[in-house]
């Protein structure tokens, strides 16, 4: 499937393709354009739109984009639901000190950005780094439950 997102990713930008290719598709393909061309190219390519404005994947109810996906697609593994709180916190800055990973994410999503400025680019240096915490929020979760 096409999926479609603003340019110049950030957290829940990075965050959500992560999600997609690893629970929900792992065939995706990401287009990442200005935020006001994305119903324009929506309705060309018909592709799935996510952390944008006004959209069904998108900040809602209180819930940032990767909440919101894990919503839509019934996403119930525990390691994913702590990551999705450290995501939360990260992405929405009111939010940032609600959990205590979130500065640590919010400071490694900015510097994948000063270095890697292409949105592909940057997507494919940190999927390593949200393979590695979503394995470190399983094993917290594992502890929690002994």
């Amino acid at each position: 499937m096409l999926w479609i997102t603003r340019s110049h990713v950030h957290v829940d930008r990075v965050a959500c393709p992560w999600l997609i290719t690893r629970f929900i598709d792992n065939q995706a393909e990401f287009l990442f354009v200005p935020a006001g061309q994305i119903e324009k190219v929506v309705k060309e390519t018909s592709a799935i739109p996510f952390d944008a404005p006004g959209v069904e994947l998108g900040h809602k109810d209180g819930r940032c984009s990767f909440e919101s996906i894990i919503a839509k697609y019934g996403l119930k593994e525990p390691g994913l639901l702590r990551l999705a709180k450290i995501v939360h916190a990260a992405d929405v800055a009111e939010d940032i000190d609600k959990d205590p990973i979130a500065r640590g994410l919010e400071a490694i999503a900015s510097g994948y950005s000063l270095r890697f400025p292409e949105d592909e680019e940057n997507l494919a240096a940190q999927f390593e780094v949200y393979d590695a915490l979503y394995a470190w929020c399983r094993l917290e979760v594992a502890k929690e439950k002994k």
